[in-house]
């Protein structure tokens, strides 16, 4: 019974949670007059969040910190002035898929995708570069002056004219530049995720954690989840010490308490193969005592071992003895053995089930007896639907996904890709039809993969958002210096010869898709995907100063797009810039000798011709659109632009009228 609260309410507690809400990070601890530890408010990080200056500040707290943190959160605050274009030519079913892959930094693309899918993608998988002194990690805004001094740092280039550079223990910033790179992506990635979105971020043990602590941070240390080990089949045999065999799976709810009735259930991995062993030795005429050595034989490979409980068989198959008993339970009550005629041990904590029950379960040969003064248990049997809570101890094996690759592109083109099968676990822990899944360092396409195969097995229709940098292969190999990554990227340099594709690393995630879909080939799942690259705004900066402005630069922003970019390019803006996503069906119609485009239905109708009548309003009005969005420039004057506006809203009065 708890005590009435004669207090008046906590208004600071309140408002310290609700600003814990928006901004977990800067929630902090301090110590009150009485040396009680309570929740505090960390001003200057909260002035930083809300800032788009740099703000100082010196005070000491208990939190992470290193250089470049706070220049770090301006950055994930600060607007981009990037757009997404469309590439049909590298789509596969661009008019029907909602799959989306994009290439370009996956910094400028979260922010691009901010406002479309702000609270819309239901998990998130990432697996980043691992600071292990030999990756490549995003420089945002890097310049150097000198050819010598990028060619000593290890630097090397994306498609779009980006620097990425080698983050080498001799680094002064080792860590500060990875954790200043990870940390500006997960803010901007967490208000993506909807309430009850969750995100999975691979991780070793270098920087496990320090990864934990910016992610408590950020997340909250109340929406942390769990940290999940995978225990791969590596062996580094040249360690000197230990062969570490295991990395880290970081797991965040967005807001763990909006996760409700959610239950995370995973089928018991391996169960259908011990269930098919036993089938198939009775099927041979083995004895019972035959198929249990077979099954205990089983159990001794890594891959079977959680399922050694099963340890007992009999005609019905590979069973456990689960427990009968429960505290308090009914004792007054006898059960005959009847394989000895002799009442059954009554369980020390009394029978779990009534005895009408106990009784079913006898007559259906479903308990298991032991010998005479062991109490009875009920037989649970093995089967391919068996499922379990998730520990957070998983064994996956890399190699297998290693063989697949190496069949299907003739050679391994991809380094230390993740288990799809693990990912598909994942997949399928939180998500359900018509989720988002979003992998912004979507490497070998791992992720992408197991959302086909997720959709395949449980007819459902994920959709998945992949993000990956146009790596330059050329200048990878240049400075690559291990002799298996060198091996590696000649690897996919061949492939791409011989389809023809340039030397980037999204050309060979978007071929992995692409077979990967030819594993499920017959199954009624969407397994195309639409195309997009980060590119600058179709739209000239008509925003100039007086002192950088001429004749000839007023002339060239007259027009105030750009003259390489197609309608295409523009309605993808439009669509961006408007909140919609990249995923709507899009129907191109000509009305009055006028190009129209329809998105999601009458989400969005639009017309960028160069001229506009008033002829095409009326049946644009018919659909009755959301909103309607023209050039400004397709007007031949200011009433032209207003009797479309007008007639417009006689039409359709509830329709937002927009002009670029």
């Amino acid at each position: 019974m708890e005590k009435l609260d004669l207090h008046s309410r906590d208004i600071l507690g309140d408002n310290i949670e609700r600003i814990g809400e928006l901004f977990p990070g800067v929630i902090t601890e301090i110590k009150d007059e009485n040396g009680v530890t309570k929740k505090a408010v960390d001003f200057d990080l909260l002035r930083q969040h809300l800032s788009d200056q740099l703000v100082e500040g010196d005070r000491e707290r208990f939190r992470l910190d290193w250089p470049g943190k706070r220049a770090s959160i301006l950055k994930a605050n600060t607007p981009t002035t990037k757009t997404l274009r469309p590439v049909r030519e590298d789509s596969v079913d661009f008019d029907t898929t909602q799959n989306v892959f994009i290439e370009g930094d996956n910094f400028e693309v979260l922010k691009v995708l901010q406002e479309s899918y702000l609270g819309k993608i239901k998990m998130i998988y990432i697996d980043p570069p691992y600071n292990t002194g030999k990756d490549f990690i995003y420089k945002d805004n890097f310049t150097a002056d000198k050819g010598e001094y990028e060619e000593e740092l290890g630097v090397r280039d994306d498609e779009s004219g980006g620097k990425l550079v080698k983050n080498t223990e001799t680094n002064g910033r080792y860590h500060s530049d990875w954790l200043s790179m990870i940390q500006e992506r997960l803010i901007v990635a967490r208000d993506l995720l909807t309430d009850d979105g969750v995100i999975f971020i691979s991780i070793d043990e270098n920087e496990l954690n320090s990864l934990t602590n910016i992610c408590h941070d950020l997340f909250g240390e109340s929406n942390y989840i769990a940290t999940f080990i995978h225990k791969n089949n590596s062996s580094k045999n040249q360690a000197k010490l230990v062969s570490v065999s295991t990395e880290y799976l970081l797991c965040y709810a967005r807001q763990k308490d909006r996760l409700g009735d959610i239950e995370w259930r995973v089928s018991k991995k391996g169960a259908s193969d011990v269930s098919k062993l036993f089938t198939t030795l009775k099927s041979q005429g083995l004895s019972l005592e035959e198929i249990d050595r077979e099954v205990k034989d089983l159990y001794k490979r890594p891959k079977y071992a959680h399922l050694s409980r099963w340890n007992k068989v009999d005609d019905g198959g590979v069973f456990k003895d689960a427990d009968l008993s429960r505290e308090n339970g009914p004792k007054d009550y006898t059960i005959i053995n009847p394989h000895t005629g002799q009442p059954c041990p009554v369980p020390g904590r009394g029978w779990g089930k009534s005895k009408e029950e106990l009784e079913r379960l006898q007559s259906e040969g479903l308990i298991y007896y032991g010998n005479e003064n062991t109490p009875p248990g009920m037989k649970d049997y093995i089967t391919n639907g068996n499922m379990s809570v998730p520990d957070n101890f998983w064994y996956f094996d890399n190699s297998i996904d290693t063989r697949w690759i190496k069949d299907v592109f003739g050679a391994l083109v991809f380094s230390n890709p993740k288990p799809m099968e693990m990912i598909k676990q994942i997949v399928q822990l939180h998500t359900k039809d018509n989720d988002i899944v979003l992998d912004f360092f979507a490497g070998s396409a791992t992720t992408a993969h197991a959302v086909l195969a997720a959709n395949a097995e449980d007819s459902s229709n994920r959709r998945f958002v992949m993000v990956q940098l146009p790596e330059n292969l050329d200048e990878a190999l240049i400075t690559a210096t291990d002799p298996n990554e060198r091996a590696i990227i000649k690897n996919a340099i061949a492939y791409l010869d011989s389809i023809n594709k340039p030397h980037y690393l999204t050309y060979v995630t978007k071929e992995r898709i692409k077979l990967a879909a030819k594993d499920i080939e017959g199954r009624a799942v969407d397994k195309g995907f639409r195309a997009y690259s980060a590119s600058t705004s179709n739209f000239t900066d008509t925003r100039l100063h007086p002192s950088k402005t001429s004749q000839t630069t007023l002339l060239d922003v007259a027009d105030t797009i750009k003259s390489d970019r197609t309608a295409e390019d523009i309605l993808i803006e439009v669509i961006l810039s408007l909140g919609l996503t990249l995923d709507l069906p899009v129907e191109q119609k000509e009305i009055a000798n006028h190009t129209v485009y329809f998105v999601g239905g009458n989400s969005l109708v639009a017309c960028f011709d160069d001229t506009v009548s008033v002829d095409i309003v009326d049946e644009i009005a018919k659909e009755k659109p959301l909103r309607v969005v023209f050039k400004d420039s397709s007007f031949a004057n200011d009433e032209a632009r207003i009797n479309i506006d007008v007639r417009m809203k006689q039409l359709s009065p509830d329709t937002e009228v927009k002009v670029l």
